[in-house]
């Protein structure tokens, strides 16, 4: 293999690791800007890695052409018009890679919205339907230290069903000085037998967002009895209705995810 066509070979891959590069970075920025959980961990460590892989290919296709020191020299005109075209050919294929990027890029985060949702409301028809028994005891709410420990416990127990169930709390809805709030209780409940002092209310407090305490009023109302799913940034939270009677409560399942769904 002559000097020429070393130059001409190193060319080729310099400019084939310029443009992977180029697609890799904007992949990054929207996967990073957006908070999208596409792939799997082990895709996605890979998917990180692979720019060192990129820029060692540019590094060796660099290197050569400093080696052999050759310039390409211009040829005929006419060769020169029909290597224009197919440049500009190449070119607009190119760029339209990066809309194509970017709906493979939401189009997966998506799916793994869809594969998450349908998880969680899974984990709580389980829970509903194979502890009848306890999730009824969910249902008969009064603020004491009986009802917080009970749920307690019942939560601890779901939790340590499954390995990689996600977080469950119960919502109900109270008031404190005539004014309504959300009261969330989890399997996080402890108290030292010297404790003497009562549970309060304001330490069981929800925090909610606008969208959500409109949903939880209106459910509390009993306005809907729908299910609310809502997925950012690797954030993952299932409000699910649990109705029985006129007792009303809300299982809030959430979940925290650094990587997405697809692949292996």
């Amino acid at each position: 293999m002559n000097p020429k066509q070393l130059v001409k070979i190193s060319n080729i891959i310099g400019i084939i690791a310029i443009v992977l590069l180029i697609y890799w970075t904007f992949s990054f920025i929207l996967i990073e800007v957006f908070g999208l959980k596409v792939f799997r961990q082990n895709m996605t460590e890979s998917f990180y890695f692979s720019v060192f892989g990129i820029l060692a290919l540019m590094a060796g296709a660099l290197m050569i052409n400093i080696m052999f020191n050759l310039t390409r020299i211009a040829e005929k005109h006419n060769a020169d018009l029909n290597a224009t075209a197919k440049s500009k050919k190449i070119i607009y294929s190119l760029i339209f890679l990066f809309p194509l990027i970017a709906i493979v890029l939401f189009g997966g985060d998506y799916l793994t919205s869809k594969k998450k949702e349908n998880m969680l409301i899974s984990s709580a028809k389980y829970i509903i339907e194979n502890n009848t028994e306890k999730s009824e005891k969910l249902l008969d709410y009064k603020f004491d230290e009986k009802y917080i420990n009970q749920t307690s416990d019942i939560l601890q127990l779901f939790s340590k069903t499954d390995q990689h169930f996600p977080s469950v709390e119960v919502i109900t809805k109270d008031s404190i000085d005539n004014s309504p709030v959300f009261l969330g209780f989890s399997a996080h409940y402890y108290k030292t037998q010297n404790d003497t002092i009562p549970p309060q209310k304001k330490n069981f407090m929800l925090k909610t967002t606008q969208p959500e305490r409109e949903y939880l009023n209106q459910f509390f109302n009993g306005q809907t009895n729908e299910t609310r799913y809502s997925s950012y940034n690797g954030k993952y939270e299932l409000f699910y209705p649990y109705v029985k009677g006129d007792k009303r409560i809300i299982l809030y399942f959430s979940e925290r995810q650094r990587y997405g769904k697809i692949g292996s």
